[in-house]
């Protein structure tokens, strides 16, 4: 078997935006095309006092997996909780979900420390909003940050599962890392997601979603 060599100087390597290499289909040259994993940007939202952020298109089943990044989230009421719902094909953010959560947290004044599960924040059948952090201060510098990841909505045979993890510099001067995970338990595809504080509006930051190729 005799092997044969590809002329480098014949092939085109320019790079493209948001694009890799690949083998084209015949498999004896390259293309630019979506690696598997990749992040694609599909839409950004600016919160300035909104009493939501509404994410209403744009998640289909384009991708089996959607990333929604959080940026210095800023709350308007002390104490807030921020909190997360979705739609199921009606026009009412009210899905059926069961969740778990835990958290992990050390505080600046007195250092104190712990690492425990969130029993008042974890939902059983439940059609209100996910707590993802609470204790949100509204000091200039206190802010949160983080991510949710929500597999497969447009599924019709099977629960949608979310994973939610952020940051918090809480109004009681500490750091809070808060685990959320969970399911939507309903077989309706989910098409829409909406942020929200439990008390207030988001006063500022930053949301953008994802879809995962």
């Amino acid at each position: 078997m005799a092997l044969s060599k590809v002329d480098f100087n014949n092939i085109n390597v320019t790079p493209a935006a948001s694009k890799a290499l690949k083998w084209n289909s015949s498999a004896n040259g390259f293309e630019t095309g979506d690696i598997g994993g990749s992040l694609v940007l599909l839409s950004t939202q600016t919160a300035s006092s909104s009493s939501t952020i509404t994410f209403d298109s744009g998640i289909d089943s384009t991708y089996k997996e959607y990333i929604f990044k959080f940026i210095n989230i800023h709350a308007s009421n002390d104490d807030a909780e921020f909190n997360v719902n979705f739609r199921d094909g009606s026009t009412a953010y009210d899905a059926t979900k069961t969740s778990t959560n835990f958290f992990a947290y050390h505080t600046e004044n007195d250092g104190s420390a712990a690492i425990q599960y969130g029993s008042l924040f974890d939902l059983a059948q439940s059609t209100g909003g996910q707590n993802l952090a609470y204790g949100m201060g509204t000091a200039n510098d206190e802010c949160l940050s983080g991510t949710l990841t929500l597999f497969d909505p447009s599924s019709t045979t099977f629960v949608k599962h979310f994973i939610a993890e952020n940051t918090n510099y809480q109004n009681n001067d500490g750091a809070w890392h808060n685990f959320v995970a969970g399911y939507c338990n309903v077989t309706a595809a989910i098409d829409g997601v909406q942020f929200s504080m439990s008390a207030g509006n988001i006063d500022s930051g930053t949301f953008k979603l994802y879809g995962v190729s």
